[in-house]
This record gives C-alpha cells, sequence and structure tokens, in this order.
C-alpha cells in the first residue's frame, strides 16, 4: 500500500483496517505535494503520530 497526504488532518487511520483486510503491507506514505515528499513507512512514527495530542 501507499499512503498518500499523510500530512493532513485524517491522520492516515484508514490505512489499519485496509492493510488488515487486503494483507498488504504500506511501504511508503506522502507527506506532502511532491515526489520527493515520499517516505519510507516507519510503523513505530505512524503511531505515534496517530497518538500525539490524544
Amino acid at each position: 500500500l501507499f499512503l498518500a497526504k499523510l500530512d493532513g488532518t485524517a491522520k492516515g487511520g484508514v490505512v489499519i483496517p485496509i492493510r488488515q483486510q487486503f494483507s498488504l503491507p504500506v511501504k511508503y506514505v506522502g507527506v506532502g505535494e511532491k515526489s520527493s515528499d515520499l517516505a519510507l513507512f516507519n510503523v513505530d512514527e505512524f503511531v505515534d503520530a496517530l497518538f500525539q495530542g490524544a
């Protein structure tokens, strides 16, 4: 899976049920508008960002 627009307000939480349903790994995340804004997916950073400000 490729998660685009992770910098948005939804924080990409939808990726968890999609990943579970299709059994596909998340490889990259988009954190901006340009192709240079692609980053390797890091599960620890993703979980930390989900709960930031909770």
